[in-house]
Parts: C-alpha cells; sequence; structure tokens
C-alpha cells in the first residue's frame, strides 16, 4: 500500500491529540481551521481509519489514534534529529574528510594545512594516511579516502584530477661531500658516488629511474623507505641522494646541505585526485577547496 504522509500532517496530528480542540490546534500550525480540518481529513484517509472522536466539547483519540500517536512522536523525533543532524554537516559542524598522501607531502606540507581546517572546523574528523602513490591510488579507488595527493605513472581517466604541484629534484649531501661547494649539479657529475636510494615502490625512485636510465647514478649502496633513514646514512657520510624539493624540510640539518640540479634536472609531477562517479561530502569539499587555496607555489 502506497503511503503518503507528510511531516506536516504528522505536526497537524500531535497539535490536535494535545490541543484536543480544532481551533487551538489549528492556530498552533499557524493554519485556517478549515485547511487544518482537511489535513486531518485527509490523513484518516490515509492511515484508513478514524483517529479522533469528535463533539460539541472536546477532543480524543480513538483506540487507533493512541496507536498512530506513538508512532507519530517517534516519527516526528527521527525527521528532527535528521534534519538537524543534516544541517549540522551542511553547516560543517559535522563531517569527516579522508586523505591519502604522498609521505613528502604527508610530513612537509599538508601538516599546516590540516591545521587550519581543523581550526576552522573542528568538528570535523580529517583522517590522514601517507602512503605511495600506488597504495594513494588504491585507497581512493576503495572509497578509503575521499581525495589523494599522488604523483601516478599511470594515466588518471577514471577519476577527476588536478596539478597539485611540480617538484623539483635536489641532490642531497652532508657538508663537507666534494659536491658541496657547487652552486648546482648535473647528473654526470653525480656517476660514482655512494648512493641512497628509496625503495623501488616510490615515485621518486621511479621519477629517478626514468630520468638517468641505467647511468652510474643510479647504482647505489642502499636502498631505504624512509626519508628519515636516508637523512641519517648522509649525515653520517654513507653516500648522497636525489630527493624532490617538498621533501626538503625533513633535512633541514646542520650536516646536510640540498643542491639543485643544473637544467633539465628531474622534475614529478603531483595531482590532486578525486573519484568521478561519487560526489564529494560537503566536508571533504571544504578540504580541497583549501587544498587549492594552499597549494605549493612553483
Amino acid at each position: 500500500m502506497a503511503i503518503n504522509i507528510s511531516y506536516k500532517l504528522l505536526k497537524a496530528f500531535l497539535a490536535l491529540s494535545e490541543q484536543k480542540n480544532f481551533t487551538r490546534a489549528a492556530e498552533h500550525c499557524h493554519v485556517s481551521q478549515s485547511s487544518f480540518s482537511a489535513m486531518i481529513q485527509r490523513l484518516e484517509e490515509e492511515v484508513g481509519a478514524r483517529l479522533f472522536d469528535r463533539n460539541t466539547r472536546n477532543v480524543v483519540l480513538t483506540p487507533e489514534g493512541e496507536l498512530f500517536a506513538e508512532a507519530a512522536k517517534h516519527l516526528v523525533k527521527e525527521i528532527q534529529w535528521t534534519f538537524s543532524d543534516l544541517q549540522d554537516y551542511v553547516a560543517k559542524k559535522k563531517g569527516h574528510v579522508g586523505i591519502a598522501a604522498l609521505p613528502s607531502i604527508a610530513g612537509g606540507w599538508l601538516p599546516p594545512v590540516i591545521a587550519q581546517f581543523r581550526a576552522t572546523y573542528p568538528n570535523i574528523a580529517i583522517e590522514m594516511h601517507d602512503v605511495l602513490s600506488d597504495r594513494c591510488i588504491e585507497m581512493l579507488h576503495l572509497g578509503q579516502v575521499d581525495i589523494a595527493l599522488a604523483a601516478p605513472n599511470g594515466p588518471l581517466d577514471e577519476y577527476a584530477s588536478e596539478h597539485f604541484h611540480t617538484d623539483r629534484f635536489f641532490l642531497i649531501c652532508k657538508h663537507d661531500h666534494p659536491i658541496a661547494k657547487l652552486s648546482e649539479v648535473s647528473l654526470p657529475e653525480l656517476a660514482g658516488f655512494d648512493f641512497i636510494r628509496l625503495s623501488r615502490s616510490t615515485s621518486v625512485h621511479q621519477h629517478i629511474a626514468n630520468a638517468v636510465g641505467a647511468t652510474g647514478v643510479t647504482s647505489s649502496s642502499f636502498e631505504v623507505e624512509n626519508l628519515s633513514t636516508v637523512a641519517g646514512l648522509i649525515a653520517h657520510g654513507l653516500g648522497i641522494s636525489l630527493l624532490p624539493e617538498l621533501t626538503l624540510p625533513m633535512f633541514q640539518h646542520p650536516d646536510l646541505c640540498a643542491i639543485p640540479l643544473a637544467p633539465p634536472g628531474i622534475t614529478r609531477a603531483m595531482f590532486i585526485i578525486w573519484r568521478k562517479d561519487k560526489p564529494l561530502s560537503i566536508a571533504a569539499q571544504a578540504m580541497l577547496d583549501l587544498i587549492r587555496e594552499k597549494k605549493p607555489t612553483p
């Protein structure tokens, strides 16, 4: 059976059950008495039973009306709670945002952006994952995050995406390394030095490998997972490394220096990515807008 009972009809029913008088109930609902009577009649037609007994002195609920009253109170409370809760989401007083970001972004550029977002919207939950590019895309595909900040090697046709930043690579070495005195360094000048390389699964490794091919630069003494490990190895004179500009805040150490690569150097295109097939929530859209606003300057 099709049911067509509006919130307005439920409120009218509850007003009459409380006021027990058509005139007072109509005034309570801010409608004319004739309109109010029509609303009660329509409700009884929808329910298929008389809900009120009427006489010249008062109005009382029928047994069916008593039964319906409990359901009506519950429905009105649920509707009011739902709309109140939804309004909190619309007003960004509630919500959830999931972000997957490359460690080079998550460790330096992203935290102050999240801090600003949290200061503006303190009740929105933020979940951040610092993972490699392939995992960023996988989490986005699985619906585990709303936004990814990554440097994918493949096409992004099935996603919505915007260019985020083109990251230049720098040579990181110890301050007393022979290369440290140069204002810029070319890739051929790095041949023969001990090289510290990030894992083959990282976008950093893939961009370096694509740029230098099978030259001596790609030979390495160490292959590690974490930037902090790279910094520690370099600080103890165990090699040099090529790393993107966004990672440089993690290499601010008195024993280390960063030297730009001579043109053409190496660059890494980074993107903001989200799903085409699923609209962003209001909270996630607010985060996307802030990320756009705070994008690193070229």
